[in-house]
């Protein structure tokens, strides 16, 4: 049992791309001690171990396990999430998992149940939500400052490595997803997810597409992602009836633009007819203006939420359920595709989570 007041003990399991970045959040912070970086390839484990102070280099997990760690970090391709995490949470250890929390949902409800019945923290680590400019769109969007809101459009694309296990929507639509889980009031539940992808490469798998999500009163959701693209953009437009609002992710100057700026449409008809309202259109053309923001690694602040979960006794603000429910909207995509784009409906997340 740590003591209220000492560092909590994490290990970080998987020194490819994600986990160098774990482990230096990790050692920085004032709630952890990292003790140790597991990975197969020991030599790789060495490299980013290393250079981190007084941090063990393993190559067997159940070693790490048999420490007196606290928690692991899974940064691990997202086929082997499910096992290591498994494993972890058996041994009593709290458990943060790169996104996607699985590479189903049947397995990430599986370490959602084991979490659950042994009161430990199972965490997705969607990094975005823990970014000051995501926390600001939850909170324009939580007081009404965007008004009824009519639309949501991601897009995400750049010149990217090409998977040889997932497809780009596995790979990058997670991102957007999470966020649009993240700020939209009650979290993201389509009424059905229709997917278009493209393979101009013959990689037998998509390397670009399109996700088309109908929302609870008549919100429309489109998320754009490509590999393929020689300029990189991630940008987020939320568009209400009130102001709109733009996030450029590569625009530290600028990344968030608030617009007074719409469509207004006026309808007349008789009470009571059943005659088609006449609309007319004008447009609004007000005043832009940007909100200031911190500038902060994501990453830290997602650290220290994973320590605020485990001492508080609480789920995480991105728990097992905000994995589940991106992961319910990335297998109805993978149905639909096969489907030729076929609207399919996404498992609801709420009867899981006992909120119908």
């Amino acid at each position: 049992m740590t003591a209220p007041h000492a560092r909590l003990k994490v290990a970080v399991v998987g020194a490819g791309y994600w986990g160098p970045n774990l482990a230096r959040n990790f050692a920085a912070s004032t709630e952890w001690q990292l003790t140790a970086i597991c990975d197969m390839d020991l030599a790789r484990a060495h490299r980013v171990a290393d250079p981190l102070g007084p941090v063990a280099a393993v190559a067997s997990l159940k070693t790490l396990l048999d420490t007196d760690v606290d928690a692991i970090a899974i940064a691990t391709p997202a086929r082997t999430h499910h096992a290591i995490a498994m494993e972890a949470l058996g041994a009593g250890k709290h458990v943060l998992v790169e996104k996607p929390l699985a590479d189903s949902i049947g397995r990430a409800r599986e370490m959602v149940d084991a979490a659950s019945m042994s009161s430990l923290v199972l965490m997705t680590d969607h990094t975005y939500c823990y970014t000051p400019a995501v926390a600001k769109i939850r909170e324009l969007i939580a007081e009404g400052r965007l008004g009824d809101l009519l639309f949501v459009d991601s897009t995400r694309i750049n010149l990217g490595l090409v998977q040889p296990d997932v497809d780009v929507f596995w790979d990058l639509a997670p991102h957007d997803l999470s966020i649009l889980d993240f700020i939209l009031p009650g979290g993201l539940h389509p009424d059905s997810v229709s997917a278009f992808g493209g393979d101009p490469l013959g990689t037998g798998r998509s390397c670009l597409g399109h996700l088309m999500m109908p929302l609870p009163n008549s919100v429309m959701a489109h998320v754009q992602v490509n590999w393929l693209s020689p300029t990189k953009i991630r940008q987020l437009v939320v568009g209400g009836s009130e102001r709109t609002l733009v996030w450029d992710d590569l625009n530290p100057q600028q990344r968030l633009s608030i617009y007074d700026r719409g469509v207004n449409l006026g309808r007349e008809s008789p009470a009571g007819s059943r005659q088609r309202a006449v609309e007319q259109v004008s447009y609004r053309l007000g005043d832009t203006w940007s909100p200031a923001l911190p500038e902060r690694e994501a990453l830290a602040d997602m650290v220290a939420e994973f320590a605020g979960a485990i001492r508080g006794h609480r789920p995480a603000r991105t728990d097992g359920h905000a994995g589940l429910r991106v992961l319910s909207v990335l297998e109805a995509a993978s149905r639909s595709l096969r489907h030729a784009g076929l609207a399919e409906q996404p498992e609801d997340m709420r009867l899981v989570e006992g909120l119908l």
